[in-house]
């Protein structure tokens, strides 16, 4: 890694049951707060995140992530460790953030499949936004977790579900197949609900893991970013989750809103939030 880059800096990483915290730039008035709840499920915790601002090159910059693993929790473990690390390597992330970040995530995920069975036989989601010196948002995803930016109030969905029902085409080309048994959700092969995600290495041929990434300068409108896992958007909208987090200047408070929100409409699955304010 460029020695350039300092990833001890306001570092926050991390999860637990109930775990959540904040940090904040120094160069700006830009501040987040995260919340993570263990689900329901008779599993350990799945979900991890990122939170934190570095300096790199002379700029800061804000990393975010949502990992929501599946399987076991070796996948989402091994992003938190990885991923942006990886982004940061690519030699053209100043110049193409684009074409850095798709290539990343295609890097991590073959070394993911490489590290098999070490990494089991597990997967994972992501959701990542890179914050460049509070003025220049860059947003990718793979799968259903969700980021969601609050415009003048309005929630704008930042990110695409990949749903085997909406990707049926591109799972049936691969020779997979979309089915709704067992249960009523629709699963690639009647095994997973994504049709995009990290490792899933028996499932890998029928998947993709290629990101979708959307961009987004940081004018004076734009009030903050949420990053959820789908234990927040299976019983909340885009605009109700703005609306929340919106009633604190609190980035942590708003996250744990979200997530207490989430738990009273009875969400079972595992919440993890982070609530990103860019004007203090």
């Amino acid at each position: 890694m460029d020695s350039l880059c300092c990833f001890n800096s306001v570092n926050q990483v991390g999860r637990s049951s109930g775990n959540s915290g904040k940090g904040k730039s120094h160069q700006s008035q830009a501040k987040y707060g995260f919340s993570l709840v263990k689900g329901k499920a008779n599993h350990p915790m799945e979900d991890f995140h990122v939170a934190k601002f570095i300096q790199c090159k002379g700029q800061e910059l804000g990393l975010f992530a949502i990992y929501d693993g599946h399987l076991g929790d070796t996948v989402p473990a091994y992003l938190q460790k990885h991923l942006f690390s990886n982004i940061l390597k690519e030699e053209e992330f100043w110049n193409d953030p684009f074409l850095s970040i798709c290539k990343a995530y295609e890097t991590t995920d073959q070394a993911i499949l490489s590290h098999s069975p070490d990494l089991g036989r597990g997967g994972s989601t992501a959701v990542t936004a890179i914050l460049i010196n509070n003025q220049k948002l860059w947003v990718a995803n793979v799968g259903d977790s969700r980021a969601v930016l609050s415009r003048g109030g309005v929630a704008v969905q930042m990110t695409t579900d990949h749903e085997p029902n909406t990707e049926r085409g591109s799972i049936e080309n691969r020779g997979g197949f979309v089915s709704n048994m067992p249960g009523d959700v629709a699963r690639v092969n009647g095994q997973l609900a994504v049709s995009r995600a990290f490792g899933d290495k028996n499932l890998k041929t029928h998947l993709r893991s290629d990101p979708d990434i959307q961009y987004e300068d940081i004018a004076a409108d734009i009030e903050l970013l949420i990053l959820a896992s789908d234990g927040l958007w299976k019983v909340m909208s885009n605009q109700e989750a703005v609306d929340i987090a919106r009633r604190t200047k609190d980035p942590q408070k708003a996250a744990k809103l979200l997530a207490a929100e989430a738990l009273n409409r009875e969400s079972k699955d595992d919440i993890s939030c982070i609530v990103v304010r860019f004007k203090g």
